[in-house]
C-alpha cells in the first residue's frame, strides 16, 4: 500500500481512480517534459478511424437485420421442416385477389383460400394428430379498450369469418383443455394486396401448420392457428375470438405475427407480461431477434400503432409475445406492400423461428397461467429484458445471432450495482480533489450540455429552413442516407463546436488553479491543462450516461441496458489503460486504445439499433402528418432532427473529447461541411427525388357529399373530390400532374370525424354522378324526453355503408346504448365511457350482412349548457364504390403516390352527416 501511495499517477487533485496525488518534484517535470505538446492524431488517422467506425456500423447493421437465411424448397425442408417456397406460394395466392378489407369480396376468397389449404393440412397430417378446422364465422361484439391508439373509442364489429385450426395429439386427452394460440389476420385495408402487413404472415402459418401436424404427436398441448379477419377496422377479430370462441377458454400462450413494412426479420417487439416466453424463445430460436427497446417505444406511445397482442394481453390477460416485420416500413398500407418488395430469406427466417419454438413449447410439461391473476405484481416486475447481438458471428451457422433475455429483477440488481460503485467512485474522487475537481466536473458537465445544445440547434436551424428551399418538407424518404449529410453532419459539427467551447473553459479555469498550486515551467504547465482537460472531458461522457442509466433505472425502462454498456465499457477501459499506477506525475495524452476498446462493447450492442430506429422514423415521415395540415411542415424535420442530434450528442462524446488537442480539427470540419453542402445539393438539384414508384407518397382521393349544417342553415348536400395527404408538404406538384381544376390551401377544413384536414386541394367539377340523396345516411330523433334526466333516442340509418364512423359529444353526452335496430339486439351497453378531445368515436365495421339501421339512446349530462353551435352527433359513412371523376384522378394519380388505408381513413367515397343540439 505504501508503494502504491508513492507511485500514483495523477494529474491534479482532480482526476478519478485515483489520479489525485501531491505534487511532483521539479526533477520529475523535467524527465516528463518531453511527454507533452499535442498528440499525434494527424487527420489521415482521424479518416482512417472514422472509416472503420462507419464500416462497423454498417456491417453489425447488415448482420443483424439484414442478412436472411436462405430459403428452402419442400424437399430440402423435408416432411417437417419449414419451407419459404411453400409459404411464399400462399403470399402469392393472398395477394393475387387484390387489396380485400372487411366487408369485400374479395376477402371472401381470401378466406376459402385459407380455409382450402387449412383442409389440405388435415388430409395429409400425420395419422397420430388431430386436425380440427373450424370456420368461425363472430356474433355483433364491441371491443373497448381502454388504452393505447384505441383510447376513447367504441369498436363495433358484426358478420365477420374466421379460420380457426386447432392441431393437437390424438391421443392425449388433456391437450384439448391447454393450448398456445398463433394468430394473425388475413385481411387487408382497401389501398394495398397486403403482402406484407398480412399475408406473408399468413403464408408462414399456413406452412406452420402443415410442419406442426406432422410433430403434434409428441405435444402435451394444443396449438391453435387463428387467422382472423377485422383486425385492420380495429383488432376485431381477436376480439370475437376471445370472447365468443369456446377455444379460447383453453388458450395459455398468445403468439401474434405482424407486419410494419414488408419482410426482413421478424422481430420480437413486444413480450410478456410473464417473461416465460421471451425466455424460451431464445433458448430454441435459430436465429432470435428481438428488441426490448421496440417495445419501451410501443408501450410509451411513441409508435401510433396496435396489434392483435394488445386484446390478448388486456381481453383475455394472456401472456405472449408479438413478433413484426419492419423493413421498408415507407411502404406499410400503400401500393407497394406488394410481392416484388418482400426480401429473399424473410419467411424462412420467421418460419425456422417459429417451428423450433412451437416444439419446443408444445412439448412443455408446463406454460405459466397466462390469465393467472396471482402474483400479479411480481410477474410485472419481472418482465424479460430482451436484445439480440452478433456475439458468436463466426461459428453459429449463418447468422451468427445470440439473444440475451434476463429479467427486471435482475437488471434492477445490476444497474444498482453499477450505479453505486459509480457513485461511490465518483465521491471518493470529488472529496479527494476538492473544490477544483468538483468545478472541473462541473465545467466538464457544461461542455456536454453545450454539445446538445449545439447539435439540437444547427440540426433544428435546418429542419426549419428545409421545406422553403427544397421542393418537399421530407425530401430524404426515398434516399434515407441523405440525412446523415442533411442532419448528421450538422449536428456533428454543433456537437464539436458546443464541447470545444466546454473545454475551452475547463481550460481556462485549469490554468488558473495551476497557477495557484504548483510553479511549474510554462510550457508544461500548458501541457499539463490541456491533458487533464481532455481527460475530464471523456469522464463526463460516463457521467451523463450515469444519469441515464439512472433515469431509466428509476422508471423500469428496459432499454436501460444501453446506457449501461455505454456507461461501464469506456469507463473500464479508461480505468484500464489511463488511471494505472506509473512512475510518471502528470498527464499524458488520452491513449487511442482506450477510445477504441472503450468504443467496441458499445458499438456491438447499439449500432444495429440506432440505424434500425433512424430508418423507420425516416419511413414514418410519409404518414407523419396524422391530421394532413395540421402540423407544421418542418415538423418533421424537427423529428429527424431530434432524433440524429440526440443519438451523436449520446454517442460521440467520447471520440469528440480526442479532437481538440489533435492537429485534425480543420479536416473535420471543412470534411463536414463539404458532406453537409454535397447532400444540400442533391436535394436542392432534383437528381434524388423526394419519392419514387416504390417509395411512395401517401395521399387519399375522396369522393365527399357533405350533408352537415346547422338546423337553420338547411342542410343541402354539398358534392366535391378532396385530395389530402398525410405526408407532410404541399399538393401542388401532384394538382398540377392530375390536372382536374383543383383548388388548394387551408381556407377549407374537412372533418372527416376521425379527423380533420386542414391543408388539402379540392375539385367541384363532375362530382354530382355516381350517386343519388337516396345514398346519404339518415339520424332521425326518435324522441326527446326530460325526466329524472334528459333522454333522447335517435335513428341511424347508414344507407348500405357497412363501414362507418360516428362521433359523440361527450361535454353534453354522459353516456350512451347503441341496439341494432333489426332486432334490438344491443351492440354498446350503458357504462362508463370515455373520450378524447370531447369526443367518443364509435367505429363499425362488418360484412355483407351487417346491420345498416341503428337506436341510439344518448343519456344527457345533468346541467348541460346545450349549445346550439355545437352538433351532438358527427357521422361518416364509407363505400367501397368508385365515381366517375374519382376513377378518373384515380388513373392521373403521379406513380409516385399511393392510396393510404388505416381503419380511420375514408374509403374513396364517404358522406357526412351531423346532428344539432336544438333539435
Amino acid at each position: 500500500m505504501r508503494q502504491r501511495r508513492e507511485t500514483a499517477s495523477a494529474a491534479s487533485k482532480g482526476s478519478i481512480g485515483g489520479e489525485a496525488s501531491e505534487e511532483s518534484s521539479e526533477g520529475a517535470e523535467s524527465r516528463t517534459a518531453v511527454h507533452f505538446g499535442n498528440p499525434r492524431r494527424s487527420s489521415f488517422v482521424w479518416l482512417a478511424l472514422l472509416l472503420i467506425i462507419i464500416y462497423c456500423c454498417s456491417s453489425i447493421y447488415h448482420y443483424q437485420f439484414q442478412s436472411m437465411p436462405v430459403p428452402l424448397t419442400a424437399d430440402e425442408a423435408g416432411k417437417r421442416g419449414f419451407s419459404e417456397i411453400e409459404a411464399f406460394k400462399h403470399v402469392k395466392a393472398l395477394t393475387e385477389v387484390g387489396p380485400h378489407p372487411v366487408g369485400s369480396e374479395a376477402l371472401h376468397l381470401a378466406v376459402q383460400y385459407v380455409l382450402t389449404a387449412c383442409q389440405n393440412i388435415k388430409k395429409t397430417a400425420l395419422w397420430e394428430v388431430d386436425v380440427e378446422v373450424d370456420i368461425f364465422h363472430s356474433k355483433s361484439g364491441a371491443n373497448n379498450l381502454g388504452s393505447g391508439l384505441l383510447s376513447g373509442r367504441t369498436l363495433v364489429y358484426s358478420d365477420l369469418n374466421h379460420v380457426v385450426v386447432r392441431i393437437l395429439p390424438k391421443y392425449v386427452s388433456e391437450a384439448r383443455e391447454q393450448s398456445i394460440l398463433v394468430s394473425s389476420h388475413i385481411d387487408t385495408v382497401f389501398s394495398t394486396a397486403g403482402a406484407g402487413d398480412c399475408s406473408s404472415c399468413v403464408g408462414v402459418m399456413l406452412e406452420l401448420a402443415r410442419g406442426i401436424s406432422q410433430w403434434a404427436h409428441g405435444f402435451k398441448r394444443a396449438v391453435i392457428f387463428l387467422f382472423n379477419t377485422g383486425e385492420e377496422e380495429g383488432l376485431n377479430g381477436a376480439h370475437s375470438f376471445i370472447t365468443q370462441h369456446p377455444w379460447s377458454k383453453t388458450v395459455r400462450m398468445a403468439i401474434d405475427l405482424e407486419a410494419m413494412g414488408i419482410g426482413g426479420k421478424s422481430s420480437i417487439f413486444q413480450a410478456g407480461p410473464h417473461p416465460w416466453a421471451a425466455e424460451n424463445f431464445a433458448l430454441v430460436a435459430k436465429y432470435p431477434s428481438g428488441q426490448v427497446i421496440a417495445q419501451d417505444l410501443f408501450a410509451s406511445g411513441a409508435i401510433k400503432s396496435a396489434t392483435d397482442f394488445q386484446v390478448y394481453k388486456e381481453v383475455a390477460g394472456l401472456s405472449g409475445l408479438d413478433f413484426a416485420f419492419v423493413d421498408n416500413t415507407a411502404v406499410y398500407h400503400t401500393k407497394n406492400d406488394k410481392l416484388e418488395l418482400l426480401k429473399t430469406g424473410s419467411l424462412q427466417h420467421l418460419g425456422e423461428n417459429m417451428l423450433a419454438f412451437l416444439l419446443h413449447i408444445g412439448a412443455s410439461s408446463h406454460i405459466p397461467e397466462g390469465n393467472s391473476t396471482e402474483a400479479e405484481e411480481d410477474i410485472r416486475k419481472n418482465s424479460a429484458i430482451y436484445f439480440d447481438i452478433l456475439v458468436n458471428y463466426f461459428w453459429k451457422e449463418n447468422l451468427g445471432m445470440y439473444m440475451v433475455v434476463y429479467r427486471q429483477k435482475f437488471a434492477n440488481m445490476l444497474h444498482n450495482s453499477v450505479i453505486m460503485q459509480s457513485l461511490l467512485i465518483w465521491t471518493t474522487s470529488l472529496i479527494m480533489g476538492g473544490i477544483p475537481a468538483v468545478v472541473s466536473l462541473a465545467l466538464s458537465f457544461l461542455s456536454v450540455l453545450l454539445m446538445w445544445v449545439f447539435a439540437l440547434s444547427f440540426s433544428f436551424l435546418v429542419a426549419f429552413l428545409l421545406p422553403f428551399i427544397s421542393s418537399s418538407p421530407v425530401p430524404y424518404v426515398s434516399s434515407p442516407l441523405l440525412v446523415v449529410g442533411l442532419f448528421g453532419a450538422p449536428a456533428f459539427l454543433g456537437a464539436l463546436i458546443g464541447q470545444h467551447l466546454g473545454f475551452l473553459l475547463l481550460q481556462k479555469y485549469l490554468l488558473n488553479a495551476h497557477s495557484k498550486r504548483r510553479q511549474l515551467p510554462l510550457i508544461i504547465k500548458a501541457a499539463v491543462v490541456k491533458m487533464e482537460a481532455e481527460r475530464w472531458l471523456f469522464k463526463a461522457g460516463s457521467f451523463q450516461w450515469l444519469i441515464l442509466l439512472i433515469l431509466g433505472n428509476y422508471f423500469k425502462i428496459g432499454s436501460s441496458y444501453l446506457a449501461l454498456v455505454w456507461l461501464v465499457s469506456p469507463a473500464f477501459a479508461y480505468g484500464f489503460f489511463e488511471a494505472t499506477l506509473t512512475s510518471e506525475r502528470l498527464p499524458k495524452p488520452l491513449k487511442l486504445i482506450t477510445l477504441i476498446l472503450g468504443l467496441a462493447t458499445p458499438i456491438l450492442f447499439s449500432a444495429g439499433i440506432f440505424i434500425r430506429l433512424a430508418a423507420t422514423l425516416i419511413g414514418g415521415m410519409v404518414r407523419f402528418d396524422r391530421n394532413p395540415g395540421g402540423t407544421p411542415e418542418w415538423l418533421g424535420g424537427f423529428v429527424i432532427a431530434a432524433f440524429i442530434a440526440s443519438l451523436l450528442s449520446l454517442t460521440l462524446v467520447y471520440l469528440l473529447s480526442y479532437v481538440h488537442l489533435s492537429g485534425a480539427k480543420k479536416a473535420i470540419i471543412l470534411a463536414t461541411l463539404m458532406l453537409f453542402a454535397s447532400s444540400l445539393a442533391i436535394v436542392l438539384s432534383g437528381v434524388v427525388p423526394p419519392f419514387s414508384e416504390d417509395i411512395a407518397r401517401a395521399v387519399n382521393v375522396v369522393h365527399v357529399v357533405d350533408a352537415t349544417g346547422k338546423p337553420d342553415e338547411g342542410q343541402n348536400p354539398k358534392s366535391y373530390l378532396s385530395l389530402f395527404s398525410t405526408t407532410p408538404g404541399n399538393l401542388n406538384k401532384e394538382v398540377q400532374e392530375i390536372n382536374e381544376s383543383f383548388v388548394c390551401g387551408r381556407d377549407k377544413t374537412v372533418d372527416f370525424v376521425t379527423f380533420l384536414v386542414k391543408y388539402g386541394c379540392w375539385a367541384y367539377n363532375d362530382t354530382v354522378s355516381g350517386w343519388s340523396e337516396m345514398d346519404i345516411p339518415t339520424m332521425h330523433v326518435l324522441s326527446d324526453a326530460e325526466g329524472n334526466g334528459r333522454l333522447t333516442e335517435v335513428s341511424i340509418d347508414t344507407k348500405g355503408s357497412i363501414r362507418w364512423v360516428l362521433a359523440i359529444n361527450t361535454e353534453e353526452i354522459e353516456d350512451f346504448e347503441l341496439k341494432d335496430a333489426r332486432d334490438s339486439e344491443e351492440l354498446i351497453s350503458v357504462g362508463k365511457k370515455n373520450g378524447v378531445d370531447g369526443w367518443h368515436i364509435i367505429q363499425f365495421s362488418g360484412g355483407k350482412n351487417a346491420p345498416k339501421l341503428f337506436d341510439l339512446t344518448l343519456y344527457w349530462r345533468s346541467g348541460s349548457t346545450h349549445k346550439s353551435d355545437t352538433p351532438i352527433l358527427k357521422l361518416r359513412t364509407d363505400v367501397d364504390r368508385l365515381t366517375p371523376i374519382t376513377e378518373r384522378v384515380l388513373r392521373k394519380l403521379p406513380r409516385w403516390c399511393s392510396l393510404f388505408g388505416k381503419s380511420t381513413s375514408p374509403y374513396t367515397f364517404a358522406f357526412l352527416r351531423n346532428l344539432y343540439v336544438n333539435f
